[in-house]
C-alpha cells in the first residue's frame, strides 16, 4: 500500500528537487520526491550539450554578477552552497571534473548521466522516496500542512518544496506547473519571458551545418533603422545550429539575454573561423 503521510514532498525531481530531496532526507525528514516524468532529471541529461556542466570557475560573487541585478536572489543559496561546495559535493560522489577554457566545469567523463547516477545514489542512500509516472493534480491548505492529490493517492505533507521548473522545454516536463501552484498560495507571478530561446532563419544553406557547434560566438542586435556602427547589445558564447520539429534551421543562441531577447532585430554572429550574417525572426 502506498503511503500517504510525509513530513516533506519535493515536486519535481530535477537537479533542484534531487537535491532538495536529499537535503531533507538526510536532515532526517521523511521525504518523498513526486516526479510526473517516467524518469528523473530528463534536463540534465539534455544539459550542456549532454554533457553537462555543473557550475563555473569562480567565487560566489562572480556568479551573483554574471546573472546581473536579478543576481541579488542568489546570495541566500550560495551562502549554503556555494560554488566549492558543489564541485566538492560530485567529486566526493565519484564524479571527477575539469574546468574548460570557457570557465565551465563539466565531469572529466563528459556524460551527463555519470552526474544524474550520482544525484540518484545519494538520494538512495539518503532514505527520501522517489516516486514517478506521478503528477500531481491538485494542492490545498490543511489544517496542518498541505494535501496534495495526485492520480495514485491523498497525500499530507508538513512540507512542500516547489521544484518544478519553468515552462522552458514542454517536451522535458518543463510546462509550469508549478506557477499555477505559487499563485494559488499567493505568491506573485513575474510573467515568464523567452532566455535561451531559439533564433529561426529562412536561408537555405543553414541546413548544411546542422549538429555544427560554433565554439566562440559574437551575437549582435542591430534595431531597425540602425547601422551596424551603433553601439547595440551584444553577448559572446557557444551557439550550435540544429532542427526544429518543423525542420526549419534554427540557431540557438546559448547566451542571450532577456534585453536581446526582446528586439526585434537583425541578428549578426562571427564565430573565430565562420561569419553567419542573416535576417532573423525569433521563434
Amino acid at each position: 500500500m502506498l503511503e500517504t503521510s510525509w513530513d516533506a514532498i519535493v515536486i519535481g525531481a530535477g537537479a533542484a528537487g534531487l537535491m532538495a530531496a536529499i537535503r531533507a532526507a538526510e536532515r532526517g525528514r521523511r521525504t518523498l520526491l513526486l516526479e510526473k516524468n517516467r524518469r528523473s532529471g530528463v534536463k540534465i541529461l539534455m544539459s550542456g550539450g549532454t554533457r553537462c556542466n555543473l557550475t563555473h570557475a569562480t567565487d560566489n560573487r562572480g556568479i551573483v554578477e554574471a546573472f546581473g541585478p536579478p543576481g541579488r536572489f542568489l546570495h541566500s543559496a550560495l551562502a549554503r552552497l556555494s560554488v566549492q561546495d558543489t564541485i566538492d559535493f560530485f567529486e566526493a560522489e565519484g564524479v571527477a571534473t575539469k574546468v574548460e577554457e570557457t570557465g565551465k566545469i563539466f565531469p572529466v567523463s563528459n556524460k551527463a548521466a555519470d552526474v544524474l547516477d550520482a544525484l540518484l545514489a545519494r538520494l538512495h542512500r539518503s532514505g527520501a522516496v522517489l516516486a514517478l509516472a506521478e503528477p500531481v493534480r491538485e494542492m490545498s491548505k490543511a489544517e496542518q500542512g498541505l494535501c496534495i492529490v495526485t492520480p495514485l493517492r491523498n497525500l499530507h505533507a508538513a512540507h512542500v518544496i516547489l521544484t518544478t521548473g519553468g515552462k522552458s522545454y514542454p517536451g522535458s516536463g518543463t510546462t509550469g506547473d508549478g506557477y499555477g501552484f505559487a499563485a494559488q498560495f499567493g505568491h506573485t507571478i513575474v510573467t515568464p519571458r523567452p532566455a535561451l530561446a531559439p533564433i529561426t532563419v529562412t536561408v537555405p544553406w543553414i541546413k548544411d551545418l546542422m549538429g555544427v557547434t560554433l565554439p566562440q560566438v559574437v551575437v549582435r542586435v542591430l534595431e531597425a533603422g540602425s547601422s551596424a556602427a551603433t553601439r547595440t547589445p551584444s553577448r559572446c558564447g557557444s551557439a550550435l545550429i540544429c532542427s526544429q520539429r518543423s525542420r526549419t534551421p534554427s540557431w540557438r543562441n546559448t547566451c542571450g539575454t532577456s534585453r536581446l531577447l526582446r528586439a526585434r532585430s537583425n541578428w549578426q554572429a562571427c564565430s573565430q573561423r565562420t561569419c553567419l550574417g542573416a535576417s532573423a525572426t525569433q521563434s
